[in-house]
């Protein structure tokens, strides 16, 4: 399942769910005040992530910045905890899934969460104009196979 990492105010982070609701395809929005973070949702984040946590926090944050920390100075630790307790020096929005994580909203970067086979599907023309053709039949289609996916893993857990 993608998770986009937000907060209210952030309008990469609506550029992206409005993306992802214009492409029917489902994920979990993670707003950054309201639920806590998880040192899961870290480490699931640096998993995917090329450069560790320099790809995830925003050095020009206020908090970082006030503060005077040196990042770089920081053990493992103090840094998951420094984003525990003040999730506003993370970038946004942060989209991840179990394979690929995309940090901030880019047009073109977020196609990666188009699934490959769906993505192989579409014609070139009408993938690039987002026309109602198989390309969009085909992202139609997935997000209903994962919404009836999702269904079925709920039944099974409340049996």
């Amino acid at each position: 399942m993608i998770k986009i990492y937000t907060t209210p105010s952030c309008s990469s982070c609506r550029k992206a769910k409005k993306w992802f609701d214009d492409h029917n395809i489902p994920y979990e929005e993670k707003n950054l005040f309201i639920f806590p973070i998880t040192r899961k949702d870290i480490e699931l984040m640096l998993k995917n992530a090329d450069n560790g946590f320099e790809d995830i926090i925003s050095t020009r944050s206020k908090v970082i910045k006030d503060r005077g920390i040196d990042v770089d100075n920081l053990k493992f630790s103090e840094i998951l905890d420094l984003i525990i307790e003040n999730p506003s020096i993370l970038k946004r929005p942060i989209i991840v899934d179990d394979k690929k994580m995309q940090v901030g909203y880019n047009d073109e970067e977020i196609r990666v969460f188009i699934p490959r086979e769906k993505r192989s599907s579409a014609c070139d023309t009408c993938a690039k104009r987002f026309t109602d053709c198989d390309y969009q039949k085909k992202i139609k289609e997935y997000a209903l196979q994962i919404k009836d996916e999702m269904y079925n893993e709920c039944q099974e857990q409340n049996k």
